[in-house]
């Protein structure tokens, strides 16, 4: 049983849940190059990383999966496990070796249904992860698309 706290969730769980949440991880590891999953496969499991890169990709037709984002130390992988259908909505894959905690999605998630403190707490957490992605998301596309539309025109 792993009880040590991860920094990745110091402000959005209070110790006490914190420590619950833990109780449902173990320490995994993955060589690089290993696909976590593949968008639209079941969402059973997350992880906080301990160390490494993970890449967040999108299927394209016809072409690379196109990078979504890198997390790297104490960050989340996985939200979709959260949310019904529980199904990702991207993939996932190591870029350097990694070692993370993983989680049984299911487990957590009967946790959070019976304790809705906890439940509402953890559902906070993801959501603010989802919500700061989403972000750096529209960030990245401005980026990229700002300058070609950039005529002065509102």
């Amino acid at each position: 049983m792993i009880t040590a706290p991860t920094p990745s969730m110091p402000r959005a769980l209070p110790a006490e849940h914190r420590l619950r949440l833990m109780r449902f991880a173990h320490e995994v590891s993955f060589p690089r190059g290993t696909r976590l999953f593949e968008e639209g496969s079941r969402a059973d499991r997350f992880w906080i990383i301990r160390t490494g890169t993970v890449q967040l990709d999108m299927h394209v037709p016809g072409r690379r999966a196109a990078v979504i984002e890198t997390l790297r130390h104490n960050e989340l992988v996985g939200v979709s496990w959260l949310f019904s259908p529980h199904a990702w909505h991207l993939g996932a894959e190591a870029t350097t070796p990694v070692r993370a905690y993983e989680f049984d999605a299911a487990a957590v998630r009967l946790m959070c249904q019976e304790d809705p403190a906890i439940g509402n707490t953890i559902a906070q957490w993801v959501g603010d992860v989802l919500a700061h992605r989403l972000r750096s998301a529209r960030t990245r596309l401005l980026d990229l698309y700002a300058p070609y539309g950039a005529d002065g025109r509102v």
